[in-house]
């Protein structure tokens, strides 16, 4: 090693001092220095670190420069002796260098730590105070998670009569429709079958109950509620069934009346489950079971459960905050509401095509300019990029997208990464060998979704489809997680002036922006009614639905619940 470096100073005579440790100076203001506060930096504190550092480099290149006049005037007595230098000149110069480098990394570390401490300008401060309002829940005011049954409420008795239950619709359609069911199993008597999933839909999965939910935890956690069973008795698969599609957003006293229907049957078969109980009106303990079904009974199956804490617990290593956002830009999705802002012809097509070959999609034409105007329509992925930044994001934010596959592809979302590029899917996060067992089911992969959005600091939907209002309702029973609902029909205003040039991205957007959404995050509140002037059963529809806001039956004040 001693050889090594002698031969590696074998010309330090012609050695530049100056230019040597003023390149030591430079790698020691780079490596000693830092943004403090969090990636934040003063334009004071750079022209006083500047202006030390200039004098440190002044100052040791005075003392090389020195030490090298010394060397010279010894070398010219002895100029016809050998230059090569002597194990002591190599120690004394690498004890130099080691002591020069101890005395830079010092001396900005100091200069570092006086930042550190020192408090930060209004500018600055201000700033700070934004990022956290976007990315800080709001005070959930002392509410909690109120599911226990009241006083009155009496535990089931084993019933001989059985409901079975044909679910409908994607994931979280069939989710609540099942919690449903439980509560209308309880109001009719009835033990109830594990229900079946949906097969026919869109996404045509296969899943059966028990590879996406836990079965025996959904059959022992509701056992003082509901009896359930995972299949019909043998004796009574035979049996004539009264064969039901019971009416949308029922009350009580209507399922009820239903219950003559045990005077002539033993089995009652459910054709569809999806919103078969009202929002409102219910007695305290329905509502009460209801969240219970949803919230407690109805976990994923430990497959899904391990997987989705895992690629959360990935998220979190990749960025200490994250969005979610649920981009429901599907084709199906654009194909059912008509929307087609921003497609080509031959796409727009397509989806027409697809609606029309739908048949249990009831609306065929639709007129897509107007349902973009009443705010009927997903934002675009475009759309989605510049709602994020006018809200003050920042182009680092990372960014989950919980979606199935985009209409488009990744050309569709170009103008959205070139705004946030750390989009994130699950194909990102986790391996081909994890995703295998989940290939071809959409209703899992959709479960892994709604587990990293309701883990996620921020919740975001582009459109208020049914996972948006199920992992919105819950994020609030789990004490108002901060969910940002855009205001569609709003947004499209200004989105149009940008179009036309009326308007820029910048200060003005922003205002307006979050202005418009102050009152949009996820605050806790009442459950919101029909709309004005909206009469007979066509009021149900427009109501808040209860498991976007389970608030108040389910979210209480009082510690006794």
């Amino acid at each position: 090693m001693i050889l090594e470096l002698s031969q590696r100073f074998h010309g330090i005579h012609s050695f530049n001092s100056t230019e040597f440790v003023r390149q030591n100076i430079q790698l020691g203001y780079r490596s000693g220095t830092g943004h403090g506060r969090g990636g934040y930096d003063s334009a004071e504190s750079y022209r006083r670190r500047e202006k030390r550092r200039n004098r440190v480099e002044t100052c040791i290149v005075e003392m090389v420069n020195s030490r090298g006049y010394s060397h010279s005037r010894a070398s010219s007595t002895s100029k016809f002796l050998p230059r090569k230098p002597t194990l002591y000149t190599i120690t004394v110069y690498i004890i130099l260098l080691f002591a020069f480098s101890i005395v830079i990394f010092l001396f900005y570390t100091r200069d570092v730590l006086e930042d550190e401490q020192k408090p930060l300008s209004s500018e600055d401060s201000q700033f700070v105070q934004m990022q956290d309002e976007l990315w800080n829940a709001p005070s959930s005011h002392g509410l909690h998670p109120c599911v226990k049954p009241t006083s009155k409420y009496k535990a089931t008795q084993g019933w001989d009569r059985y409901m079975t239950v044909k679910s409908n619709g994607g994931l979280n359609q069939m989710r609540t429709g099942i919690s449903d069911m439980v509560a209308v199993a309880r109001i009719m008597n009835a033990t109830l079958v594990i229900p079946q999933l949906d097969r026919r839909s869109f996404w045509k999965d296969s899943s059966t109950f028990a590879d996406i939910f836990d079965e025996l935890h959904f059959m022992t956690t509701l056992q003082g509620d509901v009896r359930i069973v995972k299949e019909l008795p043998r004796q009574l698969e035979s049996v004539p069934r009264a064969r039901k599609h019971f009416t949308s957003w029922s009350s009580m006293g209507y399922y009820q009346e239903m219950t003559h229907l045990w005077e002539e049957y033993q089995v009652i078969h459910v054709a569809k489950s999806d919103s078969r109980l009202a929002n409102n009106d219910l007695p305290i303990d329905i509502q009460r079971l209801r969240c219970r079904a949803l919230y407690h009974a109805l976990r994923f199956s430990p497959q899904i459960e391990n997987l989705g804490k895992k690629l959360v617990e990935r998220l979190r290593s990749r960025g200490r905050r994250y969005i979610a956002l649920h981009l429901r830009y599907e084709k199906d999705m654009l194909s059912f509401t008509g929307c087609t802002y921003g497609l080509t012809d031959a796409e727009s097509e397509e989806l027409r095509i697809m609606r029309e070959n739908t048949n249990h999609w009831k609306m065929k034409k639709i007129n897509a300019t107007e349902q973009r105007i009443g705010g009927f329509c997903p934002l675009t992925p475009k759309e989605i990029g510049i709602f994020l930044r006018a809200l003050g994001y920042l182009p680092s934010t990372l960014i989950y997208i919980a979606a199935g596959e985009i209409y488009g592809g990744d050309a569709r979302l170009v103008e959205l990464k070139s705004r946030f590029p750390n989009l994130i899917f699950k194909e990102t996060i986790a391996t081909q060998e994890e995703l295998k067992a989940f290939a071809h089911h959409s209703s899992q992969t959709a479960a892994l979704d709604y587990i990293i959005s309701i883990e996620s600091d921020v919740f975001i939907p582009s459109h208020s489809g049914n996972m948006a209002r199920a992992v919105e309702g819950h994020r609030r029973f789990l004490g108002h997680g901060k969910t940002i609902t855009p205001d569609r029909k709003g947004l499209v205003d200004i989105f149009d002036k940008l179009e036309a040039g009326q308007l820029k991205e910048g200060s003005s957007l922003s205002y307006l922006v979050t202005q418009m959404h102050k009152n949009r995050q996820g605050a806790p509140r009442k459950r919101g009614g029909s709309l004005p002037g909206v009469k007979g059963r066509a009021r149900f529809r427009t109501e808040e639905s209860f498991y976007e806001n389970p608030y108040p039956e389910c979210i209480c004040s009082s510690k006794k619940h």
